[in-house]
């Protein structure tokens, strides 16, 4: 039996967090930030973000910083491990393969060829990339061994599906990290809650909302109970846009540009931020801020319960009955987590347009059934959110390209030929300022044809409690645990 000091030192070397469910494994099919969150941590990728640094820049990863020449086309990366560049070639090799079944393929669609050789990839691309650098911190590109091994911090110990994982660390770290790293599926945020104020877990990412109030004064500072408890909370700038995606295949909205501004104008942001104890910011376009390329001008159909009514009323449904049928217009909102607060979200959604006489009907999904539905064009709305792959205008704009629609990251299946060429004008342009003024027309296109409802920009907060030191909050998390040492004593 362990004794009580020698069960102290098994807790001291455990990290222990929630974790949504992790679909898999593969850095190749990667397709949500959890599924990054763990990948990280056993596999590397050719460069990372640097931990630290703000504004964000690139840190060497299994590759060191690359060489470019060829006027933008040509990158060479040198390995830092053994066998690093050809595991990494054959990383995109498996995404360009005719038939793969990955999300992920549009990463290479600019890459011509990948060569390693020596120790030293070479990628060359079909046209400049101004982010290119960007894409090689990406879980698809991660160096992978033949055994499936991989040259990351930790590796997989154990996996119970939807339940926990468990990483432990391949060699000694100084200063010393943690040995092991477990991720636990808890969905009631209240529980996650109730073990944070037991000491049972370490970072809490997602705060209830019922509780921020008990626990964030009106200056905005911790409770004096936590604070003495040697509990922090950090907040930070997220660059993760939020968004009701809106089915540009469905015969209702696809066509109806009235009514997808309509479904804006209804949004009652004021009543949304009262939800999320003001801690988001609102939604006025795909692009958040802190973004270079962001369009600053107020958004036209920003919240305003009157404006909608009559957009409505333009778009064939006065007062929400179908002018054609006399029937009320009912539309379907997918939901990927039936959670205790996702349903009261989704509440507070309908009663939204129950104002304007839309009658929304929820529907609940498991993450990897939610997917398929939204992969598979089976929905008319659906909630989710994108967080940035890189600090670039670039990555929020791809969602709105027409080669990008579904499985890739254009859900909606937004195909508009004007975005499309000032698209591709920003991404052959000459100068920064140049790609800068067609960015600001891509986002003035989107936002008046209103593929999606912008709901809001988050804000990120965590409460890391005191055993987790060398803890720094960013928009790239993936593999971060590694940073992280142990505050002996605590």
């Amino acid at each position: 039996m362990l004794s009580a000091l020698s069960m102290a030192a098994i807790l001291a070397a455990t990290l222990v967090r929630p974790m949504e469910r992790v679909s898999t494994m593969d850095p190749l099919k990667a397709q949500s930030i959890y599924d990054s969150h763990a990948s990280g941590l056993v596999y590397e990728t050719p460069l990372r973000v640097d931990y630290k640094a703000r504004p964000y820049r690139l840190a060497p990863g299994c590759c060191e910083l690359p060489t470019v020449s060829d006027g933008g086309n040509t990158y060479i990366f040198r390995e830092r491990h053994s066998d690093a560049a050809a595991q990494v070639a054959a990383a995109i090799a498996r995404l360009r393969e005719t038939g793969t079944v990955s999300p992920n393929t549009w990463m290479v669609k600019d890459i011509e060829s990948a060569v390693a050789n020596g120790g030293v990839l070479t990628i060359r691309l079909a046209k400049r990339a101004h982010y290119f650098p960007w894409l090689m911190t990406m879980a698809p590109f991660a160096a992978i061994g033949k055994d499936g091994e991989g040259t990351g911090p930790y590796r997989l110990e154990r996996w119970r599906k939807n339940h926990t994982m468990t990483f432990r660390r391949r060699s000694p770290s100084a200063p010393p990290s943690f040995d092991e790293v477990r991720y636990l599926v808890i969905d009631d945020h209240s529980t996650q809650w109730l073990m944070f104020l037991k000491g049972e877990i370490d970072i809490l990412s997602e705060i209830p909302r019922d509780t921020w109030d008990s626990m964030i004064g009106t200056d905005g500072r911790l409770c004096k109970a936590l604070a003495d408890k040697g509990v922090r909370l950090f907040e930070s700038p997220s660059l993760t846009v939020m968004y009701i995606g809106i089915n540009m295949r469905d015969k209702t909205l696809g066509p109806n540009r009235k009514l997808r501004q309509a479904l804006n104008a209804a949004f009652d942001y004021p009543a949304w931020s009262r939800f999320h104890n003001g801690r988001i910011r609102p939604g006025d376009g795909p692009v958040p801020p802190g973004i270079d390329g962001r369009l600053e001008t107020p958004f036209q159909y920003r919240y305003d319960i009157e404006r909608a009514k009559r957009l409505l009323a333009e778009a064939g449904y006065p007062g929400g009955i179908d002018s054609a049928t006399g029937r009320r217009l009912t539309l379907k909102l997918a939901i990927g987590r039936p959670n205790q607060e996702s349903r009261e979200a989704g509440d507070l959604t309908a009663a939204f347009y129950d104002k304007i006489g839309i009658k929304l009907e929820l529907q609940f999904f498991t993450w990897d059934a939610f997917l398929k539905a939204v992969n598979d064009g089976r929905v008319q709305l659906f909630r989710m959110g994108w967080v940035a792959d890189y600090p670039d205008a670039q990555n929020f704009l791809q969602l709105f390209h027409s080669r990008n629609v579904s499985p890739g990251p254009n859900h909606a299946d937004y195909v508009n030929h004007e975005f499309d060429r000032e698209y591709d004008a920003a991404m052959d342009a000459a100068s920064d300022d140049e790609r800068k003024a067609r960015w600001l027309r891509c986002q003035e296109i989107v936002r008046e044809d209103c593929p999606w409802v912008f709901t809001h920009f988050n804000s990120d907060y965590s409460l890391v409690g005191p055993r987790v030191g060398n803890y720094v909050p960013s928009a790239f998390p993936y593999g971060n645990e590694r940073e992280f040492t142990v505050e002996e004593g605590k």
